[in-house]
């Protein structure tokens, strides 16, 4: 077996244990003056700061963990109605890009010539179409598609009473194209022998796609889809482009109330951190599980 280096000796485990021993000792003093002090001299320590988020016997820490839960709750439904939504339409666009594919190389020899041109004209449009779309929407930020939906829709005469529909769709959008193509990419990396296989035994394109390419592509694709997945929750946050009332934006609210932002933001995003490493454990756990 070899290695990439040699195993070092004595001497340089010592001097790693003292340049690293230095460095920590380094970043501790100047988190302090950097950080510490200068939030230290302006108070940002005080009681009166902290007390709302900390402190239960402040008569204003239930209102405000109220509202907080109220906007945490607000953005984990808003995700979880995007990530259903990115899933099924992700896998939907992965699958026909995919039996598309497969359909460009046919060359339907049981229909006449004219007819046969006529499909292998619309299978190669239809790929053009949902190339250009991937490109397009793939390309274009999140907050624009969001903000897109949220001005366009209502000129079409579709509305909602309430803005969280319309950031459901725009991250719907926008992540179900990520998802389609990781899909995508997981099928089309599969060993060719499989579909050949498959092709062998009397399945058509679309059972082979169905019954032997997906589900693997999924099992493969498990980690990346999960950090999409915590992508869809993050990005909820952009809901405030559209007055919809999740975490972030209650915590503004919050904040001009109490006028404290870095205590109010702090609390927030830890828990914004305790979520998405709950979602991260969940995604181990699956793949442990799918691994057996």
């Amino acid at each position: 077996m070899t290695v990439l280096y040699d195993a070092p000796g004595p001497r340089a485990r010592r001097r790693t244990v003292v340049i690293s021993a230095i460095a920590a000792v380094l970043v501790v003093a100047g988190g302090y003056r950097l950080v510490y002090q200068p939030l230290a001299d302006q108070g940002q320590f005080s009681a009166e700061l902290w007390g709302p988020l900390l402190n239960p016997g402040n008569e204003q820490f239930s209102l405000v963990w109220r509202r907080i839960l109220e906007g945490f709750q607000a953005t984990l439904i808003a995700a979880g109605y995007a990530i259903v939504a990115s899933l099924v339409a992700g896998t939907a666009l992965a699958v026909l890009r995919v039996q598309l594919r497969s359909l460009v190389l046919r060359r339907f020899t049981a229909v006449g010539g004219p007819v046969a041109l006529l499909i292998r004209g619309l299978v190669l449009l239809l790929m053009w179409l949902t190339r250009f779309c991937v490109e397009v929407f793939r390309g274009i930020p999140v907050v624009i598609t969001i903000f897109f939906v949220w001005v366009a829709l209502p000129e079409f005469g579709i509305t909602f009473e309430t803005s969280r529909w319309y950031l459901v769709i725009g991250l719907s959008i926008y992540n179900a194209v990520v998802i389609g193509e990781v899909l995508r990419s997981g099928m089309e990396g599969l060993p060719g022998g499989q579909r050949e296989a498959a092709h062998a035994v009397g399945l058509t394109p679309f059972q082979t796609t169905r019954l032997i390419l997906l589900p693997q592509a999924f099992r493969i694709m498990l980690p990346a889809l999960i950090s999409q997945l915590v992508v869809v929750l993050k990005d909820t946050s952009l809901g405030f482009i559209i007055s919809y009332e999740e975490a972030l934006r209650v915590g503004s609210q919050v904040v001009q109330v109490l006028e404290n932002p870095i205590q109010v933001y702090t609390v927030i995003g830890a828990v914004y951190i305790l979520v998405n490493y709950g979602l991260s454990k969940l995604a181990q756990y699956i793949q442990r599980r799918q691994s057996r």
